[in-house]
């Protein structure tokens, strides 16, 4: 019966629960620094966390730099899918935490967590109806 419970599709649901679970606590240590000078905004890029935990290698694709013009790309966190945005300065003491911005991506977030959660518990449904 446990084989039932480790199947892919919950598999996949439940890394995507612990990635959206990573997210949220990045996202509310950029809330709790918004007034610490030159701190710097985080955010988790999800499908690297989720190839991670999956065991998919990632392909990173190389951005070129031709002119000093271009916008440069953001520096990855160690490998943890935490990206830290040093690209950008809102306010004369460095700090580039805009909280609108920021409860926007909680609530998109959220929504993101509600809807794996409706699906794990549907998935679990089916399983309950099967063993009535």
């Amino acid at each position: 019966m446990s084989g039932w419970l480790d199947g892919p599709v919950l598999n996949v649901l439940q890394k995507g629960l612990n990635a959206s679970n990573l997210r949220q606590q990045v996202l509310t240590n950029n809330v709790a620094n918004i007034d610490t000078p030159n701190f710097k905004r985080s955010d988790v890029d999800f499908q690297a966390v989720l190839g991670a935990v999956l065991g998919e290698k990632s392909v990173a694709l190389s951005m070129k730099q031709t002119s000093p013009k271009h916008i440069p790309g953001f520096a990855d966190g160690g490998g943890s899918g935490i990206v830290t945005d040093h690209a950008t300065s809102i306010r004369n003491d460095g700090n580039n935490v805009d909280v609108d911005r920021e409860m926007s991506n909680v609530a998109e977030n959220g929504l993101y967590y509600n809807s794996l959660t409706r699906t794990i518990s549907s998935q679990l449904g089916l399983l309950r109806m099967v063993i009535k």
